[in-house]
C-alpha cells in the first residue's frame, strides 16, 4: 500500500517547511533535504532570535527543532493523524552560532501500535554532532486544533 503522506512530502524536498500544521515548525523554517519511511533530513539556518545571550543556538530552540522533525517523521509513518511527545531527552554536545546552517536528522527506532521510539540529532554542516535526542511519541485521538488537555 502506498504511503500518501510520504509521497506528498517528497514533492517538497529542497523547500522550506513553512506551510505545515505547526506554527512552531513554520517559525523554525527548516528546509526539507530528504525523506524516507522512518527517517528525515532537514537543514536549519541559525537566526539571531534562536540564540542565547552568548550568541549561540539556544538549547530550547535546538530542542524545538528536534521535537518538530521527530514529530514529522512519526506523522509520515501514516499510522495516526496526531502524535504527542511523551518525553524528550536532550544531550548538548557542541554549539552553533548565528548564521550557521545545521542539519537535523531523525530515525525511528521502534514503531509500536501506539508508541513510537525515535532518535534525532543536529550536526554542523561539517558533520560535527551538536545535539542528540531521543523521544517517545504516542498516538493521540484525532486533533482538530481546538481540543484541550
Amino acid at each position: 500500500m502506498s504511503n500518501q503522506r510520504l509521497e506528498l512530502f517528497r514533492q517538497y524536498i529542497g523547500q522550506r517547511m513553512v506551510n505545515g500544521f505547526s506554527p512552531m515548525g513554520t517559525w523554525l523554517a527548516g528546509k526539507l533535504l530528504d525523506v524516507h519511511e522512518g527517517a528525515l533530513t532537514v537543514s536549519f539556518d541559525v537566526r539571531k532570535e534562536m540564540t542565547n545571550p552568548a550568541g549561540i543556538l539556544h538549547g530550547g530552540a535546538a530542542a524545538a527543532m528536534l521535537d518538530e522533525i521527530m514529530g514529522v517523521t512519526v506523522y509520515l509513518l501514516n499510522q495516526a493523524d496526531f502524535y504527542a511527545s511523551v518525553n524528550l531527552s536532550i544531550d548538548y554536545l557542541a554549539s552553533a552560532r548565528e548564521g550557521d546552517e545545521i542539519i537535523g536528522r531523525t530515525r525511528v527506532i521502534r514503531a509500536g501500535r501506539r508508541i513510537i521510539n525515535i532518535e534525532g540529532w543536529l550536526e554542523s554542516s561539517s558533520g560535527e554532532r551538536l545535539v542528540k535526542a531521543t523521544s517517545n511519541l504516542v498516538a493521540a485521538p484525532k486533533f482538530n486544533g481546538t481540543d484541550r488537555a
